[in-house]
């Protein structure tokens, strides 16, 4: 991760990205979608992976306090739900961040720094995707949408936006 100045003097982050080519319409501006694995993370307990709140400190509380509680009933059902959450392996699943834009693209060093950050490790492997020609610029993109980055709905309005003008 690092970070760019844009002409207005605002601070845009950015992750830098080594490409092997480099389209001749992969501009600054152009709106891109990426995917990757992200961080592996290990075996993770349910309060680190789903965010359970753990049990008080006191009344009667001994060695307890990151399970996760009851898993289930009792007779009926007999069983545990699917999906249940519980502690397991955490990380290492694809990922998808929407929504992103390149910012600067450097032709003779092959790399192209994205807004925003980007999933998995340093030096992973990304699949970037792009609608060639589509450009969008910083002044084109309405305040309530650069609030909410990446939202599908963002993107559509931004694409009727353009038609209209």
């Amino acid at each position: 991760m690092g970070q760019v100045f844009s002409p207005d003097g605002r601070v845009v982050p950015v992750t830098a990205v080594s490409l092997t080519e480099i389209p001749a319409d992969f501009t600054p501006g152009t709106p891109v979608r990426v995917v990757g694995t992200s961080k592996g993370k290990g075996f993770a307990g349910v309060m680190k992976r789903h965010g359970f709140a753990g049990m008080p400190a006191t009344h009667g509380r001994s060695t307890k306090g990151r399970a996760p509680g009851s898993i289930g009933g009792t007779t009926t059902p007999g069983r545990v739900y699917r999906g249940k959450r519980m502690a397991g392996r955490m990380g290492g699943e694809q990922v998808t961040v929407p929504g992103l834009s390149v910012v600067e693209v450097d032709t003779e060093k092959k790399i192209a720094r994205i807004s925003g950050a980007l999933p998995g490790p340093r030096l992973s492997n990304l699949t970037i995707f792009y609608e060639p020609g589509e450009t969008v610029t910083e002044s084109e993109i309405p305040p309530a949408e650069k609030a909410a980055p990446g939202t599908e709905s963002s993107k559509e309005e931004v694409k009727e936006e353009e038609k209209k003008q």
